[in-house]
């Protein structure tokens, strides 16, 4: 199947190309309005119904209005000279408020921009006077627009408010400031634009550079960066497909993770082709570069599909997951390594048929015999001292898997931002409780569905008002049919704390439980409320994703090097390089820096991406050993080889995969994640897969693929066929070919 399909795309290159140029770029052009069409708005979508928060905003939406995607931003009014807001004041800034309620903000778009392909966030806010600080130095006003606040369409809808608001307000003679979810995401990602793109630009550059480096080639430079685009366009346009049929709700987060996941995986799958295209051309210069392309796609491809496969199944676990947003990027990050699976197997190897040894230009070293480098001297020096390798490295995971002594779950969701919103926050937060622009609120509704009276629940407010943590306790709110009731809570912690959440999950609810009046119940809300059940949720999620994709894993390890020791051997190493990055995380950020814990994803994303990704690497240098362990010598040799081939590749894409990791950096919040996805891959790819896994190969031979060990073949003394495998070749790993004396290589391949 894989031979037939890479075949296919060899014979018929150029139509090949054409087709996935075509598909790649019409569906990057409506990747954007797709994608906007199955994203999920709020964090409680994505919690089951039988979550307490999530009954909440199931009332919230029934009988108060409340929009199941609507964000509220908080607007302080003040006097520019500081003084106290006067009767007349109030009065000014409660007509400048209806003026903006009733005028629909525009969604500004660019002039060469298609309307069609943009989604329209325009709207009309909601706008209602929220609070009066005690001692008069601001007014509070409560805006609500509607959409997701990571959405760029969205954070434009509210600069536009913004500054119209700023203008009006300006005019009486009063400042303004803007606090909130959205006004955090905005001026966050107005803080870090120049960042991103500078980290977007690095990424590039280092892609470029190391395939320069190794290559010497312009073509090989260039192409898998335009490869990985094509396929990722294409990608997006799947994912956003898949999810509109299945009728699943993508977090806002989930396209540039998906960008982040298939730039690595896509960049790796076109090394491993390109390192063995041109070592197969050294070996057969007069092999016609079409079948050449051929040969080595179908080979190589059975790799790659396995590789892919385990990061399919991996991610395709999160599907049992109960928490929404775990159980949609997991299918959506499945569909898309398949879409990159079937460019690696189409168009990849159409890439190479239709540039055929022009992939080199204007490198010679096609006519070149590589002299031994970095890469065969490492093979030599862990054929040679398995043992002492394998006892350095583990040493090394070891003392980094230490760290994860102590190690605790970090819930808080601020990122320590210094942006305007944050300043906002804080100077509201010094006059009246800190949650006031986010409250926590509780929902009642008769059992009976009967009309509710809001005397009924004086004493369950007298309750609230007693716990040690609540700075405020709002009067009780009946919607309009009487047949539910509305408090809103008001913290003294930050709604984005851990504190707060432990205050809405503990004695908040437990308040609510011991004081609701009989024949009616009781839901708890808000932010805090619902990121307190995404932690149980989350921690739920972990017992049951954990063994399942460690069980499909070993399965496709099981399926691809038909062996019982060797898939045992793989995982027990990625499970010793997921030990070591969470210790390593765990030690920078908790123990060093002084942080509470870990982020609370981590372990998940840990789990997923350094222990799928990474087994890329393995599978790739475990396919090569046992391949080297079928010609004749001794296994040792045959490792030596293995390492000397895939040493380049490995250490080649390993690198450019950390490096596109490390661009999340740039996002706030996200160093825990880009530290840890950066270091575990390198620790895969250096540390496991050219340390670990050939040292276990040289020390057990060929019983590591016990109970089917390779044979190794009978040496053939008649020169090579131009198709067939080389059962001729020396321990070097390449059939001599007549050339010039070369430059020393600092890879080994040159």
């Amino acid at each position: 199947m894989i031979r037939a399909l890479t075949g296919f795309a060899t014979r018929h290159a150029w139509k090949v190309i054409a087709v996935w140029a075509v598909l790649g770029m019409g569906l990057s052009v409506l990747a954007p309005m797709l994608m906007s069409r199955v994203t999920g708005s709020q964090s409680g979508d994505f919690l089951p119904r039988s979550y307490d928060s999530a009954a909440a905003l199931r009332i919230a939406e029934d009988n108060f209005g409340v929009k199941p995607d609507a964000t509220t931003i908080t607007v302080l009014v003040a006097r520019t000279d500081g003084g106290a807001l006067t009767a007349a004041d109030q009065q000014q800034v409660e007509a400048a408020a209806a003026k903006l309620a009733g005028r629909r903000v525009v969604m500004p778009r660019k002039e060469d921009e298609p309307k069609f392909l943009v989604p329209d966030h325009s709207q009309t806010p909601r706008i209602a006077p929220a609070m009066l600080a005690p001692d008069r130095t601001f007014e509070l006003l409560s805006v609500e627009l509607t959409g997701n606040a990571t959405e760029e369409g969205v954070q434009g809808v509210y600069k536009a408010f913004r500054d119209d608001a700023r203008a009006r307000f300006a005019e009486l003679g009063m400042r303004t400031g803007f606090t909130g979810g959205l006004a955090q995401a905005a001026d966050s990602a107005d803080a870090n634009r120049t960042a991103a793109m500078i980290g977007s630009a690095l990424v590039t550059v280092l892609i470029v550079l190391l395939n320069v480096l190794v290559f010497r080639s312009v073509l090989a430079a260039v192409l898998p960066l335009l490869a990985v685009a094509v396929i990722g366009g294409v990608a997006g346009g799947a994912v956003a497909g898949a999810a509109a049929l299945a009728g699943l709700k993508l977090d806002a987060s989930t396209p540039g993770l998906i960008s982040v996941v298939l730039l690595g995986i896509g960049v790796d799958y076109l090394l491993f082709l390109l390192f063995r295209f041109r070592e197969h051309l050294r070996a057969r210069p007069d092999q016609p570069a079409r079948e050449a392309a051929a040969e080595v796609a179908g080979r190589v491809g059975t790799a790659i599909t396995s590789a892919a496969l385990t990061i399919v199944a991996a991610f395709a676990t999160l599907g049992v997951a109960t928490f929404g947003q775990f159980r949609s990027l997991g299918p959506a990050i499945a569909v898309a390594v398949l879409v990159m699976l079937l460019g690696s197997l189409t168009l990849m190897p159409a890439l190479l048929a239709a540039c055929g040894r022009g992939m080199f230009w204007p490198s010679r070293g096609l006519r070149q015999v590589p002299r031994e480098g970095v890469a065969a001297r490492f093979g030599g020096l862990v054929a040679r001292r398995p043992l002492a390798l394998l006892a350095a490295s583990v040493a090394l995971l070891g003392a980094l898997a230490a760290g994860t002594a102590g190690l605790r779950m970090d819930y808080s969701l601020a990122d320590g931002s210094t942006t305007a919103a944050a300043a906002t926050a804080a100077e509201i937060s010094r006059a009246l409780p800190a949650g006031v622009s986010d409250p926590t609120a509780v929902y009642l509704v008769a059992q009976d569905g009967g009309t509710l009276d809001a005397g009924r629940f004086d004493g369950l407010s007298r309750a609230l008002t007693g716990v040690e943590g609540v700075g405020q306790v709002g009067r009780t709110v009946l919607n309009e049919d009487h047949r539910a009731a509305r408090i809103e809570v008001y913290l003294n912690a930050d709604p984005q704390s851990q504190r707060a959440r432990d205050l809405a999950s503990g004695p908040v609810r437990a308040a609510v439980a011991a004081h609701t009046p009989p024949g009616t119940s009781a839901h708890v809300g808000g932010t805090a409320a619902v990121f307190a059940d995404i932690s149980t949720a989350v921690d739920h999620d972990l017992t049951v994703v954990f063994p399942v994709a460690a069980a499909l894993i070993a399965l496709i390890l099981l399926l691809l090097l038909r062996s019982l020791l060797a898939p045992v051997v793989l995982m027990l190493a990625v499970g010793l390089g997921f030990a070591a990055t969470l210790g390593a995380a765990t030690l920078l950020f908790q123990h060093g820096l002084g942080e509470p814990g870990v982020a609370f994803t981590l372990p998940l994303v840990l789990f997923l991406f350094v222990v799928a990704l990474g087994t890329d690497y393995n599978i790739l240098v475990t396919d090569r050993i046992r391949e080297e362990m079928r010609r004749p010598g001794a296994p040792r040799a045959a490792v030596a080889r293995a390492v000397r081939h895939t040493a380049p590749t490995v250490a080649t894409a390993g690198l450019v995969l950390a490096g596109s990791f490390a661009t999340l950096a740039t996002t706030p919040g996200s160093e825990q994640i880009a530290f840890s996805l950066t270091l575990g891959i390198l620790l895969s790819a250096l540390v496991l897969s050219l340390g670990v896994v050939p040292a276990l190969a040289a020390l057990l031979g060929r019983s590591l693929w016990w109970p089917l060990r390779p044979t190794p073949a009978a040496p053939i003394t008649t020169a090579p066929t131009t198709t067939g495998p080389d059962t001729t070749a020396p321990d070097t790993g390449a059939a001599p070919v007549a050339a010039p004396r070369p430059a020393p290589d600092r890879l080994g391949t040159r």
